[in-house]
């Protein structure tokens, strides 16, 4: 999604502690977990030697950029290595959520699957062994090597799927990922307005848009999930971002239903109320609604660096991006993300060295340059690489800098197997005002609740 991408610095995640990559998560640099998931007795590197193969991957790369990288990476690898045929099957992420739990059980399963990170899909997937413990594969590429702990934490899980963020190496990411603010700099400079450099300044950005005729706020929210963004930066505006870690790593004692939280729910309530997002957002699809921003309609747009790709080709330099204001003058931005989904092995691959010799591939040192010359976030060796364009140079500037400091916090539905549909649920009643801040809150922190209380 999210699946939320930039330079290499020092982020932490649940524990806190720091890391020198994009990505959340932490631990030791051990590379070995304590899974008892199934893993390969031996592994094979040298894929030429493998004999013919045809690998079946799932993926959900499908727009511009994301999917031009895809195309790349599979034509260098299926030209290095002719004696491995690949079927590609892309699907949007909704529909790879919907169909991937039952491909995964069913007898013709693919090899390499895109998994999303959350206790429901991963999660679920490890403990019904449905996934190859990578430990092995990991120690044989260099990836514990590459990859920090805190980079290969966001896909370890323990052996029974409740615990997120430790165990062991179940999926590979290629991309890191931020939520953050697009805004149409042109429209900008026709209301007279500067870059907001505070919250106070977005608030004014917001009303002086209404005032003048414009849409302030751009979302897409049938899907459910689009809301979740939104909301996670407005946590980040009063909500301590440990405490953030704590609900979105379901770890125990959190609490969803304190104030901090109430006041971003109310303050979501409040751009409802105020009229700041277009009309009938809870019956506009996602792409649909990011699509308008690129045709002129509204003056910013919260979403993640995917969209970094298909709205500089669309707008050019009439777009940029920046960070969620600090919640302070002179703080720490605090913002979602972490990383795309990561390519796992299924366990029913036919060819599982294969299947691990495709995940080096697309996510090597060369495939992060590949990543980043097509607009996209590389999880890993981000400085490295130029940005392709201003836009893309926005994108990795703000991830270096939350990263460096500490502001990025996970996604809020990584906490239980059921708080992605809770969550969404959820969001569309409060903007619908179907339900009040305060009832939002209880529903989620009973979802919370029950599951860190087992």
């Amino acid at each position: 999604m999210r699946s939320m991408r930039t330079a290499l610095v020092a982020i932490t995640v649940g524990t806190g502690l720091a890391l020198a990559a994009c990505a959340p998560g932490s631990g030791s640099d051990s590379g070995a977990g304590d899974s008892t998931a199934p893993a390969p007795d031996s592994v094979q590197t040298d894929a030429a030697a493998l004999g013919d193969v045809t690998l079946t991957v799932w993926d959900q790369e499908v727009r511009g950029g994301q999917a031009k990288q895809m195309e790349t990476l599979n034509a260098e690898f299926q030209k290095k290595y002719p004696n491995i045929k690949l079927e590609r099957v892309s699907r949007s992420f909704d529909d790879l959520v919907k169909t991937l739990r039952l491909a995964l059980s069913g007898a013709d399963a693919p090899d390499v699957v895109q998994a999303n990170n959350t206790r429901s899909q991963m999660g679920n997937f490890v403990t019904a062994g449905q996934l190859v413990n990578l430990d092995p594969y990991a120690a044989a590429y260099g990836w514990v090597k590459r990859y920090p702990q805190s980079v290969r934490n966001v896909a370890s899980y323990s052996p029974d799927g409740k615990t997120f963020g430790s165990g062991s190496l179940f999926g590979m990411p290629q991309v890191g990922e931020l939520v953050g603010i697009f805004y149409n700099d042109a429209k900008l400079k026709t209301l007279g307005i500067n870059p907001p450099k505070t919250w106070a300044d977005f608030d004014a950005a917001l009303a002086t848009a209404k005032s003048k005729g414009e849409v302030p706020l751009v979302l897409g929210n049938l899907e459910k999930w689009p809301a979740g963004h939104v909301f996670g930066v407005l946590q980040g505006r009063f909500t301590p971002a440990e405490d953030i870690r704590t609900l979105g790593f379901g770890q125990r004692g959190g609490n969803w239903a304190t104030p901090e939280n109430t006041k971003a729910a109310q303050t979501l309530v409040d751009w409802v109320d105020k009229g700041y997002f277009n009309s009938g957002v809870n019956g506009l699809d996602y792409d649909p609604a990011w699509q308008n921003f690129t045709k002129g309609q509204g003056l910013f747009l919260i979403a993640g660096s995917w969209l970094q790709a298909d709205l500089s080709n669309a707008m050019k330099a009439d777009v940029k991006f920046m960070l969620p204001p600090a919640p302070e003058a002179g703080g720490t931005p605090v913002t979602t993300g972490g990383s795309g989904l990561p390519f796992a092995i299924t366990q029913k691959a036919k060819n599982k060295d294969a299947a691990a010799a495709y995940i080096n591939f697309i996510t090597s040192p060369e495939a992060m340059k590949v990543l980043a010359d097509n607009g996209n976030l590389p999880v890993v060796e981000t400085a490295e690489q130029a940005a392709p364009d201003a836009l893309a140079t926005d994108v990795f500037a703000a991830f270096d800098q939350v990263t460096k400091e500490d502001g990025l916090v996970p996604y809020l539905d990584w906490a239980t197997p059921t708080m992605g549909d809770t969550l969404g649920a959820t969001l569309q009643d409060l903007l619908a005002k179907k339900a009040t801040p305060e009832k939002a809150l209880e529903t989620l922190q009973k979802d919370y609740g029950d599951f860190t209380a087992q």
